[in-house]
């Protein structure tokens, strides 16, 4: 059986991290960086992009990020994320961010995002990746809008080559 052909389950792709907001990690505000939170969602979905392809990835596109809340000093962020759809060498990873207050008792989403990695080999060239089989109705929802998702990329990448 060849790797292409090959399906495994979106839990097999699940990851879980966990972070303290810590000072350094915020504005004048006392609420975390953007930035910071872009590059705690990149690691995620690498690892996650790893666990699915058995591979080593690299980060093709941050397609989305929909920033709807804000975390604060003290807060701990959780992110979720798993493998939503695969191309030929590609896979979709969907991130979610929630801030929870300890002391407050609150948890709230603060942040989605949809990435693009790619699976390379030893030589840095793309590999095969499995495909996946989605669990829940979101997951299938993601994997059922996917080839909209990959069609605006390519146009993406088109206007990108125009300019």
């Amino acid at each position: 059986m060849t790797l292409s052909n090959y399906n495994v389950p979106s839990s097999q792709s699940y990851t879980i991290q966990t972070r303290l907001v810590i000072p350094p990690d915020t504005n004048h505000i006392d609420t975390i960086f953007g930035g910071q939170v872009l590059s705690f969602i990149d690691e995620i979905a690498a690892i996650t992009a790893m666990r699915h392809s058995n591979s080593v990835v690299v980060t093709a596109s941050i397609d989305s990020v929909n920033f709807v809340g804000s975390a604060k000093v003290g807060d701990i962020l959780i992110l979720q994320a798993f493998v939503a759809s695969t191309g030929r060498t590609s896979m979709e990873v969907y991130v979610e961010v929630f801030s929870e207050n300890l002391l407050k008792k609150e948890k709230k989403l603060t942040t989605t995002s949809i990435l693009t990695m790619v699976a390379v080999d030893e030589d840095g060239k793309p590999c095969p990746v499995p495909g996946v089989i989605p669990e829940t109705l979101m997951q299938q929802r993601l994997l059922e809008t996917a080839p909209i998702r990959r069609e605006q990329r390519k146009i993406q990448r088109e206007n990108n080559q125009v300019n």
